[in-house]
């Protein structure tokens, strides 16, 4: 049983800073990608940042700059470190972990205040 478990979620004023973490655990097999997506009200689910084995970061435009993602290997971990939220990162929040397939967490709500 494989299993996602995200934390760190919650709301914050705008210029404020969250990281949220998300820790895999289960047979995932050899993790490839580990990645976060976002789905506001009313819009599609986007790719916020991803980290793919051997690669560098790949980041939105919307959140360059401002958003770091990082994986502690040893623990199955990823995180996303966001400063300087606006209101538009408002969002459920998803990791995603590729291993044998994809696997997606439960989601974490994100809401920014002006």
């Amino acid at each position: 049983q494989v299993q996602l478990v995200e934390s760190g979620g919650g709301l914050v004023q705008a210029g404020g800073s969250l990281r949220l973490s998300c820790a895999a655990s289960g047979s995932i097999g050899s993790i490839n990608v580990m990645a976060w997506y976002r789905q506001a009200p009313g819009k599609q689910r986007e790719l916020v940042a991803a980290l793919t084995s051997g690669s560098s970061p790949n980041y939105a435009d919307s959140v360059k700059g401002r958003f770091t993602i990082s994986r502690d290997n040893a623990k199955n971990t990823v995180f996303l470190q966001m400063n300087s939220l606006k209101p538009e990162d408002t969002a459920v929040y998803y990791c995603m972990v590729v291993g044998s397939r994809a696997y997606w967490g439960q989601g974490t709500q994100v809401t920014v205040s002006s």
